[in-house]
């Protein structure tokens, strides 16, 4: 290594990206710093994808144990939530894994620096009012919720806060039409809380299959969340403990919380990156190439702050493959095409491929397949839950280019099939499959005439 650097990679965010690029790096006998400022782990750990499993969880309990009856099982008391009980038990299990991404980095070799770092020119970040030059920066900061400015929106929270209540409201008012929306919306209602979700769009999720969607609403008004579609909130007033939430209608509500979930944005703010006259985007995010390389030569950027798609398993994908180029034989890469995911909202969505809509403009001629049905555990569980499922086959190869599924064990079942689907599947190959029986998955084998 040259004694003009002090490391070989500097790496400024310890989430799952950058943690996992630092480790490779580091297992290559490259010397190797981390720095982060909040949390080891990033948001998925901390305020994100895993405290809100976790919710999602507790919410579905009530829900279990009015489908006990039908089996025969009496409750004489009723379910009484223990919020504090519930936040703080979340909270130990994030420390635990606070500490297994210390350790991690610990016994990588590569060194923690706990502090803002950041870029003040080519090679050369700032942290803790030390300089240190490094051979190549990579950013991986991550997003940020993001909340409009408008009359009375400093009195709503973002989902990073909502992990954190004090207590839970009696009501409470969640804006927006995404993914987190969509899970928080799911998860308050099923703690008992009074949930309205507001969107100004005409259809939530909108970036997914559009009946796939629709299934996903109307499962939610049937668990008892109340839509507000194709409405805007003007303005929030606050007395005491009680916001008032005004609509563009002239309609209002009182609430004891709001919730604007209505996006994140590229974590860039203050970053310093103009030092090195790289230019981002509109929303902040970075620009980079197919070796994720910004437009100076020694600085890097992966993960949600390049707002490719903005998913954990996809920025350790994507670590990986930079790892590979930087210090390995460089023939790894990524394929964004047919990427499972699931948004854990309640009815479960999964999905893997193309959406109808997409499909339609990419293919001359598809077939789809579609399910629905009441599943098993409601036959005696007495809810109103359906199973929806959906395959998309383009007709010239008779390959299944989309797959979707509203229900339980959704995201479960999906990723399963995403493997096939990478793998090139056809109809026929899913045709030829035995299903498992009884079991709700058997029936994306069982589809055999199209629906349209």
């Amino acid at each position: 290594m040259s004694d003009l650097f002090d490391y070989d990679l500097f790496v400024i965010g310890a989430g799952s990206g950058g943690v996992r690029a630092a480790r490779m790096a580091a297992a290559k006998g490259k010397r190797v710093a981390i720095a982060e400022e909040r949390y080891l782990g990033g948001t998925c750990v901390n305020v994100g994808c895993v405290p809100k499993k976790l919710f999602v969880y507790a919410s579905q309990f009530p829900e279990q144990l009015h489908a006990s009856k039908g089996f025969g099982w009496n409750q004489p008391n009723e379910l009484v939530l223990d919020w504090p009980t519930l936040r703080d038990n979340k909270t130990t299990e994030i420390e635990r894994l606070n500490a297994i991404y210390q350790t991690l980095i610990d016994n990588s070799g590569a060194e923690l620096f706990d502090g803002r770092a950041t870029v003040v020119g080519p090679n050369t970040v700032s942290i803790n009012g030390k300089s240190i030059r490094a051979r190549t920066i990579l950013v991986a900061t991550g997003g940020w919720p993001f909340i409009p400015s408008f009359p009375g929106s400093e009195h709503a929270v973002s989902s990073n806060e909502m992990f954190f209540l004090d207590q839970l409201p009696k009501t409470a008012v969640i804006v927006g039409g995404g993914y987190i929306a969509v899970e928080f919306a799911g998860i308050l209602n099923g703690l008992g809380v009074d949930t309205h979700l507001v969107y100004r769009g005409s259809h939530l999720l909108k970036s997914f299959d559009r009946e796939m969607s629709d299934k996903i609403t109307l499962g939610m008004r049937n668990k008892g969340v109340h839509m507000h579609l194709e409405t805007q909130i003007t303005t929030i007033e606050k007395n005491s403990d009680i916001l008032q939430v005004n609509f563009a209608s002239g309609d209002s509500m009182s609430t004891g919380l709001v919730l604007y979930a209505t996006g994140r944005i590229a974590n860039t703010a203050e970053l310093g990156l103009e030092t090195a006259c790289i230019e981002l985007r509109k929303d902040g995010s970075i620009p980079v190439n197919q070796h994720f390389q910004t437009s100076e030569p020694s600085i890097y950027a992966l993960g949600d702050v390049i707002d490719r798609v903005q998913l954990t398993p996809v920025a350790i994908q994507e670590a990986m493959v930079l790892v590979d180029h930087l210090y390995g034989q460089g023939q790894a890469s990524i394929d964004y095409d047919n990427i499972p995911t699931a948004v854990f909202c309640q009815p479960e969505f999964g999905t893997v491929g193309l959406s109808e809509e997409a499909a339609l403009e990419s293919f001359d001629n598809i077939a789809v397949y579609t399910s629905d049905f009441k599943p098993m555990l409601q036959t005696l569980g007495g809810g109103n839950d359906r199973i929806s499922m959906k395959l998309i086959v383009d007709k010239a190869t008779d390959k299944v280019i989309g797959c979707h599924m509203v229900g339980e064990h959704a995201a479960e079942i999906i990723q399963g099939i995403g493997i096939a689907i990478k793998a090139g599947a056809t109809k026929a190959h899913f045709d030829a499959t035995v299903g498992i029986h009884p079991s709700a998955a058997e029936e994306f084998v069982t589809m055999r005439e199209p629906t349209r």
